[in-house]
């Protein structure tokens, strides 16, 4: 089951980061957050599972081909014919079926969807 995206520890937000543990850019983004003291949630899309509607909330509060990870291996071994048809319509259910096609980290800090890792990205988010 999904937890929510946002968690509260008395009065202060917990933000979800969503990603691959073994993942290089994950291990960058928890690291920074480790390092400003931040706390959140890391939800496993492998371990902890993903669903349609949580791709899709992505989708509409960033963009399809922002969240879609077109230089990964995923997409590149996947067939001509499935990278020619994918569209906005189609993507979350390629995205469910393939979680490492998703662009990482998704961070979800409440309700603020942002895709990828940047330290000054995260420096305005996090950083008062």
């Amino acid at each position: 089951m999904i937890l929510s995206s946002l968690i509260s520890i008395g009065r202060r937000a917990v933000a979800t980061l969503f990603g691959i543990k073994n993942c290089d850019t994950i291990k960058k983004a928890r690291r920074w957050l480790d390092d400003q003291n931040i706390e959140y949630h890391f939800h496993d899309l492998r371990a902890d599972g993903l669903t349609l509607k949580q791709i899709n909330q992505w989708i509409e509060k960033s963009h399809w081909e922002t969240l879609l990870n077109k230089r990964g291996t995923t997409w590149r071994k996947l067939d001509t014919t499935i990278k020619d048809t994918t569209n906005r319509d189609n993507v979350a259910d390629l995205l469910l079926n393939n979680p490492a096609m998703i662009k990482r980290p998704v961070l979800d800090h409440q309700g603020t969807i942002t895709i990828g890792y940047a330290a000054d990205t995260y420096k305005t988010i996090f950083v008062k």
